[in-house]
């Protein structure tokens, strides 16, 4: 049976707030005393739990936060997050600058339609709007593209010089930073610095530049500047295979996903599992019910591949993966209805990783744990420095 009946019976996301600290107070030694560490807690904190996530990571040497969406900024700020600066880059048309502004929040701006509603929020709350102007550098996503650049920056300065608006930061993204000595990490920062240098010749005075992410803030020390943005590898988890595991990195995977198996049972040879009968067992065996599918955010692409901890064996995925439910082989195996599963947790535990299920689903591991869904109840452990 479950071996810890506080665990959630049906299955539980672990999240080990102590891992999360040592990753923080890790990737800040990495870096130099003067350079800021912004804690990326968008999506829920990667899935991790974005206030509990913030928190912790504050506690261990964070000064900045990080969100993609105004609705994930202003949460942390509803939560009591008010006394450190929470940057906030993907803005839409009619976005609330308002309680952006009233919250004082840093929010990115990349286009002149961006500075336009935000001076008309200013305007009507009667506050000065703290901004950050991106740069496109090359990854050809959000920000402004060099051409249009001096004019972005020009009347972003009237806009300053009216009390509307104070340019906090400039800042842009690396498109090839996972990949340790590409090309374009080089030029990207080269353009980035040029960009600045236009900025600062034109009269900006920011209080941060920074274009590194998780992948340059642990290869690329010539893109820390002012500050570096630190999302995955906070949670624990390699950026890349190419920049080195986890354990390499000195990094702990802050999340662990297990569940108990609902039903346990034997099934002849040549009897089809799951949908499409995908798998036929080969001989009588005997099969275990994992109750969670793709609704759980368990990916489909890794039926007949994600591996899975159960006794002291990993095993895979027998069959397809269900909405709500998927089996493994377990063999021989004598095992009970609520026996523990682990799908993904730390490696020197023997548990297979996050990693191993993106490379089982041919994806990253970025999205293995930010798309756990929310039947997964989180279960925080070492919540106290």
């Amino acid at each position: 049976m479950t071996t810890d009946p506080s665990f959630p019976h049906r299955a539980g996301a672990e999240i080990d707030l102590g891992a999360l600290r040592h990753n923080v107070r890790t990737l800040r030694a990495r870096i130099a005393p003067h350079v800021r560490l912004m804690a990326v807690v968008k999506a829920d904190g990667y899935g991790h739990g974005a206030v509990r996530c913030a928190r912790a990571a504050l506690v261990a040497g964070a000064s900045w936060l990080g969100t993609a969406t105004p609705h994930e900024a202003l949460e942390l700020r509803a939560a009591g997050i008010s006394d450190v600066p929470v940057l906030c880059w993907l803005w839409s048309p009619g976005d609330p600058w308002d309680r952006g502004i009233e919250a004082g929040l840093d929010m990115s701006v990349s286009d002149m339609w961006a500075l336009d509603e935000v001076c008309a929020a200013a305007r009507s709350t009667g506050k000065t709007a703290r901004i950050q102007l991106k740069a496109d550098t090359g990854l050809g996503r959000n920000g402004c593209q060099p051409a249009r650049w001096p004019r972005l920056v020009g009347e972003a300065l009237k806009a300053q010089g009216d009390g509307l608006v104070r340019i906090t930061g400039l800042w842009s993204h690396l498109a090839c930073a996972d990949v340790p000595g590409h090309p374009s990490n080089t030029t990207q920062v080269d353009v980035f610095r040029s960009m600045v240098e236009q900025a600062e010749e034109a009269g900006v005075e920011p209080e941060v530049r920074h274009i590194a992410n998780s992948s340059a803030a642990l290869t690329l020390p010539e893109a820390h500047f002012d500050l570096v943005r630190t999302g995955i590898a906070m949670y624990g988890l390699s950026p890349s295979p190419g920049i080195g595991t986890s354990a390499q990195l000195g990094l702990r995977p802050v999340m662990s996903l297990k569940a108990s198996m609902a039903l346990v049972k034997h099934v002849p040879g040549g009897h089809g599992v799951s949908y499409g009968q995908h798998h036929i067992t080969e001989n009588q065996t005997v099969i275990g019910l994992i109750p969670l599918g793709y609704a759980d955010g368990i990916p489909r692409h890794a039926s007949g591949r994600g591996p899975v901890l159960v006794g002291d064996h990993i095993r895979q995925v027998a069959g397809q993966i269900a909405m709500d439910q998927f089996m493994v082989d377990l063999g021989g195996d004598e095992l009970e209805p609520g026996a523990r599963a682990v799908l993904f947790g730390r490696e020197n535990r023997g548990e297979p990783t996050a990693q191993d299920w993106a490379e089982a689903a041919d994806t990253i591991v970025y999205e293995i744990v930010s798309r756990i869904g929310t039947r997964v109840p989180r279960v925080y452990a070492n919540d106290r420095p």
